[in-house]
């Protein structure tokens, strides 16, 4: 499915000989003549090296091989391989009865990591408790709006909730680590938003709960750094956690707007995420990295027609750089779990592990997050 080739067939007859030894006298001169007599065409013996390219079969080699030992002159050898030039991942994915899109395209479908034992706090619009796809998970809630409930009346949290942790194994399955500690903090109203207050408060709690990713896919339009973020954006990875939020839905590529990214990814300690379609392509809303510090795109997810979870225990489809935050969240669980990395190092860690996109970096950041354990797909 990809441009990137994460293996190479042998080519048959064809072998690659190493002579193992510091010795200039034998890779300059006995080695060469070590071949000849032995048959093997030194066209491509590559004398600085010590290292020759034959034809033969491999019984052929294995006994000159073992000559070769005899005389203190150790050889190994193996099959030549075929090379491919390692291009920027580009891919069409589509749902199939086992995986969405996205946890295919993040490698989550492949990876043997499911965030056990990891901490996920998402401040959204709280969670639908009775769906069933969560009928057997530990859910902690919280509700941070006045007068409200943690129950989700709205649709987004659950969603954003499945998309990071919900069950990987469905029809299909859609969360990307399956087997973290949910905490679900309500910041925004069911009308679908909320304050600093709110918000502020959520990070604390998530904080105070040790939790180690914390999600936010929540934002305002603004172009200024809010100062507020930029101290809890550090606070939370001095103290061992990641704050990744949504890019922001402003741009209108089709129209020749790129948007900008806004409050509180806009904030140098706060992971900003943008959102790529099944193609890997940008998305026509997902804003652009702007000039100034913490303005930058650092990551990119899917968020084109994510299929998760939804209030009153159904499912649907919908599209935003929402939805490419909770993919980055769930990827940030599996690797705080296979490497123990928190805070900075985690974050690190994510940026690391993306695959280059054939997009600008001022779109998608360091490229599409990448599971622990997973390959890029043929």
């Amino acid at each position: 499915m990809t441009t990137q080739h994460g293996g190479s067939q042998p080519r048959a007859g064809r072998y690659v000989v190493v002579f193992d030894t510091a010795d200039a006298q034998i890779l300059q001169h006995d080695a060469p003549a070590l071949l000849r007599a032995e048959g093997f065409s030194t066209d491509w013996y590559f004398p600085r090296l010590g290292i020759g390219v034959v034809d033969g079969e491999s019984e052929h080699l294995a006994a000159f091989s073992g000559r070769c030992a005899e005389r203190r002159q150790p050889m190994r050898y193996a099959p030549e391989l075929t090379y491919y030039a390692i291009s920027p991942q580009t891919a069409e994915y589509a749902d199939t009865e086992e995986f969405t899109w996205g946890l295919q395209a993040v490698g989550a479908a492949q990876s043997g990591a499911t965030g056990a034992g990891i901490r996920v706090a998402v401040l959204d619009t709280g969670f639908s408790p009775d769906h069933p796809d969560f009928a057997r998970r530990a859910v902690t809630v919280e509700s941070f709006i006045q007068s409200e409930s943690p129950e989700d009346a709205h649709g987004h949290g659950t969603h954003c909730i499945g998309t990071a942790c919900g069950p990987r194994q469905g029809r299909p399955g859609y969360g990307v680590a399956p087997e973290t500690e949910i905490y679900s903090g309500k910041v925004l109203g069911d009308d679908g938003s909320g304050s600093d207050t709110s918000i502020l408060a959520g990070i604390d709690w998530a904080l105070q709960n040790d939790c180690a990713v914390i999600s936010m896919s929540l934002g305002a339009d603004v172009r200024e750094v809010h100062p507020p973020y930029v101290a809890a954006g550090r606070r939370a990875l001095e103290q061992g956690s990641v704050i990744i939020a949504a890019a922001g839905n402003n741009a209108s590529r089709s129209a020749g707007d790129p948007g900008f990214v806004g409050a509180p990814a806009n904030s140098p300690a706060v992971m900003a995420v943008a959102a790529v379609d099944s193609s890997l392509r940008i998305a026509d809303f997902s804003s652009r990295s702007v000039p100034e510090e913490g303005g930058e795109v650092n990551l990119a997810g899917p968020g084109v027609e994510v299929y998760s979870s939804w209030t009153g225990g159904g499912h649907r489809s919908i599209s935003g750089t929402s939805m490419a935050c909770p993919h980055v969240s769930g990827v940030a669980a599996l690797i705080a779990e296979t490497t123990g990395a928190r805070g900075q190092e985690l974050w690190d860690a994510l940026v690391d592990s993306a695959v280059e996109l054939d997009e600008p970096a001022e779109d998608v950041g360091a490229g599409l997050v990448r599971a622990p354990d997973s390959e890029s797909q043929d």
